[in-house]
């Protein structure tokens, strides 16, 4: 019998902003005062740096980064350096892994699963590569693997933290920026740049959420971000 999954859309909101609400909805969820959750969200424009993050990978200064929008912030999740920004779809899962086993590999791969299922419905074969956590596709211009989707997860007490960002139609001339998680042998792509158009964002969205729910076997039910924030303070 599935569980019910609260899905929130947050539309566009900071960084900090978000990491603070997704700290907030942890310890809630480890005292089981909210169910499993998905926040669905849009950054601005901003540069994090993971707890395995080595500084030679953010390629411009600080400085030069604030003149161009860009933000710099270091953050608990794994991995290493990555971009967030408009047009790019950040999913945040607040689950509790007691009942999976609490195998966090597994839960990767069912975050890369349901992101490849997810970009198939817009006719984009993705994949897994060995060794490098994420979801990759090969470019139409024969260029080899490129990055679609970057994963990047933490732990609290058996609850998730953190997620997933798929490429929709960021701009990705500020992936250059950075040398995405470290790795300088292939490059980053988006829907928009495989398809020629940006797909349509709810789609994409309702895409996600149906991948999502199926992956994990819950029963979604949309909750406004105004209702959550009564519930956290009650």
């Amino acid at each position: 019998m599935s569980r019910e999954c609260w899905v929130v859309d947050l539309d566009e909101m900071d960084y900090t902003t978000a990491f603070d609400l997704q700290t907030r909805l942890v310890a809630a969820r480890v005292r089981d005062e909210v169910p499993d959750l998905l926040l669905l969200v849009e950054h601005p424009p901003v540069i994090t740096l993971g707890r395995s993050a080595r500084q030679e990978n953010v390629l411009f200064p600080a400085t030069e980064l604030s003149a161009q929008g860009v933000a710099i912030h270091e953050t608990s999740r794994g991995g290493d350096v990555t971009y967030h920004g408009p047009g790019q779809l950040v999913g945040y899962p607040i689950l509790r892994l007691a009942g999976k086993g609490r195998d966090i590999h597994a839960y990767l791969r069912s975050l890369e699963g349901l992101l490849i299922a997810a970009v198939a419905d817009f006719g984009i074969s993705a994949y897994r590569i060995h060794g490098l956590t994420g979801v990759w596709t090969e470019a139409r211009s024969g260029a080899g693997d490129q990055k679609l989707a970057a994963i990047g997860v933490a732990i609290r007490h058996w609850v998730t933290l953190h997620g997933f960002a798929l490429n929709v139609a960021p701009n990705l001339d500020h992936f250059r920026l950075i040398r995405p998680c470290g790795i300088t042998d292939r490059g980053v792509t988006s829907l928009a740049k495989l398809l020629g158009e940006p797909p349509v964002k709810v789609a994409v969205r309702g895409s996600v959420v149906s991948a999502f729910v199926s992956e994990f076997d819950f029963t979604p039910l949309w909750v406004p971000l105004e209702s959550l924030l009564a519930q956290l303070d009650t």
